[in-house]
C-alpha cells in the first residue's frame, strides 16, 4: 500500500515508519522538522534497510500538499504531523490551532482532491479531560481542559464529518496515552528541541548529564505519593498500533476511536526509581508548582483495540526505561551526535 506518513521524522513517526517499511508498504514521509531531525530518516533508512520518499514542507502548506498527493498518489495517510505540548499550548494556543486544526483541513482537502480515502489520526487521552471515572475507555466524554486537547477533539469532529461525506471513507483515531521507551537499537529516539516537555526524556537528559535536575511539576496531586499518575505505553508498541489501525481502516468503513494504552498508571516519582534502577544513575529532582491544565490521573482501558484490532501493549517500565537509557546514553546530545 502507498502511505503518506505526515510529520513522519518526528519520535513517533520514526518508530511507526520500521514496522511499515518491514512490512514492505511504499512510504512517502512529509515532515517541516520544526521539532525533528531529517537525521531522525537517515537513520530509519539504515536501520530498515529501504528506501522511501521524503518531501520537506507543512501540512499548512496547500502547494506541497497538492504537489506530495499529486506525485505520490497515497491511498492512505497516517497523520502526525503537528505541535504537541500542553503548557506550550497554554501559552500560544492560536499557533496550536493554526497547525494542528487548519493543517489537518489543508491535509483532507487535498486527500479528496486525489480521492485518498483512508487516514489513520494521531489523536491523544487530552480528549477525555478530568475523568468522570478511570480507566478511560472511548465511551467516556470528552471534555478536554487544554488547548492541545482541544486541537485534538475538534480534528477527530472534523475527521467525523469528513468520513460522512462519503460511505467509502475509513478513519481510525488512535487516543494515545504516554509514549515512552525507543527502539531497541538505540539508533533513533525521543529527542526534543530545547527543554523537554515530557517526563521520560526530561529523565534521560538528567541521567546522562544534560541537565542539573528534574523539574517535577505538583507533588499535591490525589494519588499514591501526590504526583502525576500516567499511563506509560512503549513507542514500538504503540508503532505496531499503527499498522493494526491501517489494516483496520483497509477492510472498515466510517470512523472508530481507540484507546492505545497499557492500562496501568505509574507516577512521576515512581517513574524516577525506575529509570534509576534501569540507568544506575541518580536523578536529583525539584518539586515545582503545578503546571496549568494537568489533571491528577490519566490510564487507559485499551480493551477494545485488544478486541477490535488484535492489539495490545506488550512491554513494561522497565524495558521502557532500559531503551530509553540505551539511546540516551549512546547518544547523549540526541541526533546531533
Amino acid at each position: 500500500m502507498k502511505i503518506l506518513v505526515s510529520g513522519g521524522a518526528g519520535y513517533i513517526g520514526t518508530h511507526t515508519l520500521l514496522p511499515l517499511l518491514q512490512a514492505d508498504h511504499d512510504v512517502c514521509v512529509l515532515d517541516n522538522f520544526s521539532n525533528a531531525s531529517p537525521e531522525a530518516l537517515r537513520r530509519v533508512g539504515r536501520l530498515s534497510n529501504k528506501s522511501f520518499d521524503k518531501l520537506e514542507g507543512s501540512i499548512t502548506d496547500s502547494a506541497v500538499l497538492s504537489e506530495i498527493m499529486n506525485n505520490f498518489q497515497p491511498e492512505a495517510v497516517i497523520h502526525f504531523a503537528g505541535l504537541k505540548a500542553v503548557g506550550e499550548s497554554e501559552v500560544i494556543p492560536l499557533r496550536y490551532y493554526a497547525e494542528n486544526v487548519f493543517g489537518t483541513i489543508q491535509l483532507l482537502d487535498a486527500m479528496d482532491q486525489i480521492g485518498c480515502k483512508q487516514i489513520v489520526f494521531s489523536s491523544s487521552a487530552t480528549v477525555y479531560g478530568v475523568p468522570d471515572y478511570l480507566p478511560y475507555d472511548e465511551a467516556h466524554p470528552l471534555k478536554p481542559v487544554n488547548p492541545y486537547g482541544r486541537t485534538k477533539y475538534f480534528i477527530e469532529e472534523i475527521i467525523r464529518d469528513w468520513a460522512a461525506t462519503d460511505l467509502e471513507k475509513s478513519a481510525v483515531l488512535l487516543r494515545y496515552f504516554n509514549p515512552v521507551g525507543n527502539d531497541r537499537s538505540g539508533m533513533i529516539g525521543e529527542d526534543p528541541m530545547g527543554i523537554p516537555n515530557n517526563l521520560m526524556p526530561y529523565i534521560a537528559q538528567v541521567a546522562v548529564g544534560r541537565r542539573d535536575k528534574l523539574m517535577v511539576y505538583g507533588n499535591d496531586y490525589d494519588t499514591i505519593d501526590g504526583t502525576g499518575v500516567r499511563d506509560y505505553i512503549h513507542v514500538s508498541d504503540l508503532a505496531d498500533g499503527h499498522v493494526s489501525a491501517l489494516s483496520y481502516a483497509a477492510t472498515h468503513t466510517g470512523v472508530e476511536a481507540f484507546n492505545l494504552g497499557a492500562g496501568k498508571g505509574y507516577s512521576v516519582l515512581e517513574v524516577v526509581q525506575a529509570f534509576e534502577k534501569a540507568s544506575g544513575q541518580a536523578i536529583p529532582y525539584e518539586i515545582a508548582s503545578r503546571r496549568k491544565g494537568d489533571i491528577d490521573e490519566v490510564v487507559a482501558n485499551p480493551e477494545k483495540a485488544k478486541n477490535l484490532l488484535g492489539w495490545e501493549a506488550r512491554l513494561g517500565i522497565d524495558e521502557m526505561c532500559a531503551d530509553v537509557w540505551h539511546w540516551q546514553s549512546k547518544n547523549p546530545k540526541g541526533y546531533r551526535d
